[in-house]
C-alpha cells in the first residue's frame, strides 16, 4: 500500500524533521543578524553574515560560567536520579516484600505533580535545610521530580528479564547487589542511556526551580543568564540567540553519542536470546 511505500515513509520523517529542524536552524542563524536585519527578516538567511554576537558570547565570561553550573546542576541530576531509580526499580521488580505495591504507586504519584505546585514549601524546606543557593539545593529537588519516570521506565525494563538469571546466579552464590552490578546493569544499558537524557534534558532546561533556589549571579545557570540580556527598555535579540545556539551545543553532542543507546532502550521491552 502506498502508506507503507518507502517514499510515504521518508516523506514523513522529513516533514518531522522540518518541524524540528527549522526552530533551531531559526534561532542559530538570528545570531548572525543585527538588530535591525532581524526585525525585517526574522526567518531568511542573513543578508551580510554578522558574527560579533557568537564571538562576543564565546569571549563573555558569563557563558563559560553559566554553561559550568548548568553541566554541575545536570551531571549531579542525572548521577542521582540514575543512582536512586535503578535500586529502587530493581527492588520493586525483582524483590518481594511486604507493601510494595503501595509503594510503588506512592513514587508514581510524582509523576501527577508538577513542580510549580510544591515551588513555595520546597523553597521553605531546601532554605531550613541550609541548601539555599548552592547546588545541592538544585540537583536534590530536581532528582525528586524525575524519580517518578526513570523508575517507571526502569521498572517495565527490569521486570521483564529472565527468571532464569536469577536462578543461576543465585547457583553461583550471588546476592542481590551482585546481580544487580554484574549481571543486570550490562544488560540494561539503553533503558539507562534514555533515562539519562530524559534527565539531562529536563535539568538543562531547567528554568524555574533555579530561579527560585539560586540567589547568585554566579551560581546561575544558562537559563537564568539569558536574563541579562534584557534591558529595561530594549532587549539584545540576536545576542539571545547566538547564547542560546551556544548552550545548545552540550545537550545535541550528548543526543548525537547515545541516540543508539536511547532508541534501543525506548525500543527494546526485554532480553532477547
Amino acid at each position: 500500500m502506498y502508506r507503507d511505500s518507502p517514499f510515504a515513509r521518508n516523506l514523513s520523517l522529513l516533514l518531522v524533521a522540518g518541524i524540528v529542524l527549522l526552530p533551531l536552524v531559526t534561532v542559530a542563524l538570528g545570531g548572525f543578524k543585527t538588530m535591525g536585519e532581524l526585525r525585517v527578516n526574522p526567518f531568511g538567511l542573513p543578508g551580510e553574515w554578522y558574527f560579533e554576537n557568537y564571538l562576543s558570547a564565546l569571549a563573555s565570561r558569563r557563558l563559560w560560567l553559566s554553561l559550568g553550573n548548568s553541566v554541575l546542576l545536570s551531571g549531579g541530576t542525572v548521577l542521582l536520579t540514575l543512582v536512586v531509580s535503578v535500586m529502587a526499580a530493581f527492588a520493586f521488580a525483582q524483590i518481594r516484600f511486604l507493601g510494595k505495591r503501595l509503594l510503588f504507586s506512592y513514587f508514581l504519584l510524582g509523576l501527577l505533580f508538577p513542580a510549580a505546585t510544591a515551588i513555595l514549601p520546597l523553597f521553605i524546606r531546601v532554605r531550613n535545610l541550609g541548601l539555599l543557593d548552592t547546588p545541592w539545593g538544585v540537583i536534590l529537588p530536581q532528582s525528586a521530580f524525575g524519580l517518578g519516570m526513570a523508575i517507571l521506565l526502569l521498572w517495565g525494563f527490569f521486570r521483564q528479564l529472565p527468571e532464569e538469571l536469577w536462578d543461576a546466579a543465585v547457583m553461583d552464590g550471588c546476592g542481590y547487589g551482585r546481580f544487580l552490578w554484574r549481571i543486570v546493569l550490562p544488560l540494561s544499558r539503553p533503558i539507562l542511556a534514555t533515562v539519562a537524557v530524559f534527565s539531562l534534558v529536563h535539568s538543562w532546561n531547567s528554568y524555574l526551580l533555579p530561579l527560585t533556589l539560586l540567589n547568585s549571579p554566579g551560581t546561575y545557570p544558562w537559563t537564568l543568564t539569558i536574563m541579562d540580556f534584557a534591558g529595561e527598555y530594549s532587549t539584545d535579540w540576536p545576542a539571545i540567540l547566538a547564547f542560546i545556539t551556544l548552550t545548545l551545543v552540550p545537550a545535541v553532542i550528548f543526543f548525537l553519542v547515545a541516540q543508539k543507546q536511547i532508541v534501543a532502550g525506548l525500543t527494546s521491552g526485554a532480553v532477547k536470546g
